[in-house]
């Protein structure tokens, strides 16, 4: 089985330096050319159910994959953003500015901090983890598929499916970015086989 994991296209809080996290920040001219560049990359990878966060920005580019697939959209509010409380709508410099304490605190101890009214990082794995049970279920671990997500909540997610003890460099994926994920089934392995593909995007 192979997980295509791809991130929403750009919107204008992307081109700000915004904390997006919760808030449903729709995509932008440029993302919306994303979403169908996306589209036709994915062309030669088949997938006939489609597992997207219900924020706009995700359900936007999950649906111009559907539709160039005719693919089965799958609503999944498990994979919306990292909820970051206060910090959303605040650049990082301005979040270092207004909550040094709690910045510091989130940056050097992670595991037990959280951005004032945000999610814990316990909270993020449990979500994480409730949405890739349930995508292993509906799916059987035997079809194709894709999961339309946020930049902090993919790199959870391939946190959760790799385990605490392996060691893997953080993910960073882009706008409208391909990670594809092999998972066996017979083992309940899974592989990270490519990182943050946007070949496909070389003509915007």
């Amino acid at each position: 089985m192979k997980i295509y994991l791809i991130r929403h296209g750009q919107t204008d809080w992307n081109i700000q330096g915004k904390i997006q996290g919760s808030h449903d920040i729709p995509l932008n001219e440029t993302g919306l050319m994303q979403a169908e560049k996306l589209a036709a990359g994915m062309e030669s990878r088949p997938v006939k159910k489609i597992f997207s966060s219900t924020l706009k920005r995700a359900m936007a580019t999950a649906e111009a994959l559907g539709s160039r697939q005719e693919a089965e959209i799958i609503p999944m509010p498990q994979l919306i953003e990292v909820e970051f409380g206060k910090w959303e709508g605040l650049t990082w410099e301005e979040i270092e500015k207004a909550y040094p304490k709690e910045y510091r605190h989130w940056v050097t101890d992670p595991a037990q901090a959280a951005p004032p009214g945000g999610e814990s990082q316990k909270e993020i794995i449990n979500r994480c983890k409730t949405a890739l049970n349930e995508i292993i279920k509906q799916t059987g671990g035997r079809e194709d598929i894709a999961v339309v997500s946020h930049g902090a909540t993919l790199a959870w997610l391939v946190s959760v499916m790799l385990g605490p003890d392996v060691e893997e460099e953080s993910i960073i994926v882009e706008n409208a970015s391909i990670t594809t994920v092999h998972y066996s089934p017979l083992t309940e392995i899974f592989t990270v086989m490519e990182k943050n593909d946007t070949s496909h995007m070389i003509s915007l």
